[in-house]
């Protein structure tokens, strides 16, 4: 069911859970700088990149609220569509790519439980590259009216660090926040056998609100 939030609530942009690690002392980097550059030139010039930098950090760990849309699958990842394949075993693969510029918070594709989060050390090659599949990842499954769904954060050569924010055994509802991906990097969700695809290679995703199956 759709979640139903106020214009006022879909207007909030918060931060994303986890960023505190690379946001405070880029924040409080650029805070120091800026208060000494009133008395130090020297101060002045570094006070511009830290600033800036700062700007950047407080973008990309935007969190927006998001009015969660109708459909059995969702999409968990902003992005765009980089491949969809068919599986072995029946089932077809979406693979979201994230870049820098993207919001980096992933949501639940259904509702259901957590039935595992896995962490699976691996590489850092681009999250474009086919290679990826090797990379850092988190792989997640979710007990759900289809079945078994299986989700999966990958790391990028720039994101290096994956956030969970909830536990084996956790009840989620469609579109709820689950976990954040430092920096540029990829999701890819596994539709059940049976379950036609509604997106398209190239195609924009909206997390939370962009539908993957098609009725």
């Amino acid at each position: 069911m759709p979640h139903s939030q106020s214009s006022a609530q879909r207007g909030r942009v918060r931060l994303a859970r986890g960023a505190s690690p690379w946001l405070l002392p880029t924040v409080a980097t650029a805070a120091v700088s800026l208060a000494r550059s009133r008395r130090s030139g020297r101060w002045a010039a570094v006070a511009v990149p830290t600033t800036a930098l700062a700007a950047g950090m407080l973008w990309f760990f935007r969190d927006p609220e998001r009015e969660i849309a109708q459909g059995r699958v969702i999409s968990p990842a902003d992005g765009v569509v980089q491949s969809i394949m068919p599986w072995k075993d029946g089932r077809t693969r979406v693979a979201i790519f994230m870049s820098p510029l993207n919001v980096h918070v992933n949501r639940a594709p259904l509702a259901g439980t957590v039935t595992s989060v896995e962490h699976i050390p691996g590489g850092f090659v681009p999250a474009f590259n086919k290679e990826s599949e090797n990379n850092e990842r988190v792989v997640w499954h979710f007990d759900t009216e289809l079945g078994d769904i299986e989700m999966v954060q990958i790391a990028g050569a720039v994101a290096r660090r994956i956030v969970p924010y909830v536990p084996q055994g956790t009840k989620v509802e469609q579109g709820e926040r689950i976990g954040l991906i430092r920096f540029g990097s990829r999701v890819d969700v596994y539709l059940p056998e049976g379950v036609e695809v509604a997106v398209e290679v190239g195609q924009a995703t909206t997390a939370g609100v962009t539908r993957l199956d098609r009725d």
